[in-house]
């Protein structure tokens, strides 16, 4: 099974635009932003989507929520940006591993 393009940058194969990494999660600039600002944050665990979380995973995804509040307040759009998780390829879902939408500046 060959990995994903996020799973590539969580185990340092790829990565030209991480903007934020630790030891569970990582924020990139978007290819193709949608906003002045638009950055994903993803779990470097390997979760296809929001459709796959489960009990385990509840530090993990708080993570993900912490590191938008902080990201936002880098970017300094604090006072006013979007959250999104696409789910499944009907709700925009293009690549399958979980990630956050962070999105402003506008």
């Amino acid at each position: 099974m060959s990995l994903c393009i996020f799973c590539e940058m969580a185990i340092g194969k790829r990565g030209d635009n991480i903007v934020y990494e630790d030891e569970y999660i990582l924020a990139l600039n978007d290819i193709n932003p949608k906003a002045p600002v638009h950055l994903l944050i993803l779990p470097k665990k390997h979760i296809e989507s929001v459709n796959e979380l489960s009990g385990g995973d509840k530090d993990l995804f708080w993570r993900l929520f912490e590191l938008a509040k902080k990201m936002a307040k880098e970017k300094n759009i604090e006072q006013g940006y979007k959250l999104i998780f696409n789910v499944g390829r009907k709700g925009g879902q293009i690549i399958d591993h979980l990630h956050l939408h962070l999105l402003g500046g506008y």
